[in-house]
């Protein structure tokens, strides 16, 4: 486990061009504090046979180990662990079924030591995540899915990454208002439930019912959503909008993740999700070194 897991925030350090003086500069859990001064890298652990790009490689109990203590080697600040991918036109999978992928994995991964997300829409696998020591609940549906999940949050005391999505991309749509009309309503839903939003995160949803060309257009305006007053998180590792610009397959768009990623943190993104986490805890450290123009 890296030292800085837990820390209590160190002195305020300058802001970078995205940031917002309202976004609280943690983000507080059940378990503690995750200090968002300096960028933060979030570890993908799918635990599925279907996922896009790693589907199936760690669904083995010991191989989704093995890979978790390499990312915590390599400086993960959050493993977020997923049992449903949320690829295009991936197929639902039952409650019961993305258990049965996880008991065997979770309790494990959490044991660890590093901070874990739990990747479900599902009220019910995220308050069995959470009663095992999951302290982050990413929903890619923002709390607006599973009536139930807004409440089961609360109740845990977990963070929750509040995504925005919809079920097509419409190219017709202004993007930045639908995301800012869905980050208002999951808000929303967190405050009436009582969750605080030194608990709270948003998520753009790159990839996610958006055209390649809106995907970017939000991370080129990710400044824009400071107006709400949380941490942003970002995830456009491997995805098609990398490989429609490069014309490059999934396992080899790494670099192009990177650069993507770096754009993002020097627009104010708090965290960044990724397959890879040695580059992107380099990439952190030095856009970090950066905005705050010192080497420390």
């Amino acid at each position: 486990m890296t030292p800085h897991h837990g820390d209590a925030p160190p002195s305020p350090a300058p802001l970078s061009p995205g940031q917002d003086a309202r976004a609280p500069r943690l983000l507080r859990h059940s378990h503690g504090v995750l200090s968002l001064e300096r960028p933060k890298v979030m570890g993908i652990l799918n635990i599925t046979p279907d996922s896009f790009s790693d589907g199936g490689r760690f669904l083995a109990r010991d191989d989704a180990l093995s890979s978790a203590r390499r990312m915590i080697a390599h400086g993960v600040d959050v493993i977020d662990v997923g049992a449903e991918s949320t690829r295009p036109n991936a197929e639902p999978v039952p409650a019961d079924e993305e258990w049965r992928r996880l008991a065997p994995v979770l309790a494990e991964v959490i044991a660890l030591g590093a901070p874990v997300s739990i990747d479900t829409y599902k009220a019910d696998i995220a308050e069995k995540a959470c009663a095992l020591g999951a302290v982050i609940v990413n929903d890619v549906w923002g709390l607006q899915k599973d009536p139930a999940m807004a409440e089961t949050v609360a109740a845990s005391g977990a963070a929750v990454i509040m995504m925005h999505n919809r079920e097509r991309a419409d190219p017709d749509i202004d993007i930045l208002a639908d995301i800012d009309r869905s980050f208002e309503r999951s808000m929303e839903l967190a405050a009436r439930a009582g969750i605080p939003a030194e608990r709270q995160m948003l998520d753009p949803g790159i990839g996610f019912g958006k055209t390649q060309d809106q995907s970017y257009k939000v991370v080129n305006r990710l400044e824009h959503f400071s107006r709400h007053g949380l941490p942003l998180l970002v995830g456009a590792s491997r995805k098609r909008l990398i490989g429609a610009v490069l014309d490059v397959d999934t396992e080899d768009r790494l670099y192009g993740s990177l650069a993507l990623h770096t754009i993002a943190f020097l627009k104010g993104a708090a965290m960044v999700r990724v397959h890879n986490v040695q580059p992107h805890v380099d990439a952190a450290r030095i856009a970090h070194a950066t905005m705050s123009e010192h080497v420390g």
